[in-house]
């Protein structure tokens, strides 16, 4: 079996530091429906940093359910940097926040502040959730 390459792209403005790894991406248009003059899927490449103040995109950021987009911000600290929060979605995935490593099966290990893993065992990105529980 091939091994899946992880796509991750990159978008800096300023401090402000935008993270997008599709493969993660649970498309419930979160992202761009609140924000599209920055997030816009029509658009080559579809994120514009440029187009709003970095509070307006962290907070658009912060409603991505399967953190497909997440953000960084120099000199930032948060009092909860080291509280973990679960939250199960209804008829959904289990949203995981706080400082994370996922180890693997096949012993890669992933580094990250959001997940979105499924608990239905339907999904085509196991462990991550990918929607397709809306499919039944």
């Amino acid at each position: 079996m091939a091994e899946e390459k992880t796509i991750v792209k990159h978008y800096t403005k300023g401090d402000l530091k935008v993270r997008w790894e599709p493969g993660k991406c649970i498309h419930s248009k979160k992202c761009w429906k609140g924000l599209l003059e920055v997030f816009d899927p029509r658009r080559k490449p579809w994120v514009d940093l440029e187009a709003a103040d970095n509070d307006k995109i962290m907070a658009q950021i912060d409603q991505c359910p399967s953190a497909a987009l997440s953000y960084e911000k120099a000199n930032s600290k948060s009092d909860d940097a080291n509280q973990t929060k679960v939250t199960l979605i209804d008829n959904g995935p289990a949203l995981i926040e706080g400082t994370l490593e996922l180890n693997m099966p096949d012993g890669q290990k992933w580094t990250t502040s959001k997940v979105a893993l499924c608990r239905c065992g339907k999904s085509g990105k196991n462990p991550y959730c990918d929607g397709s529980h809306n499919k039944d």
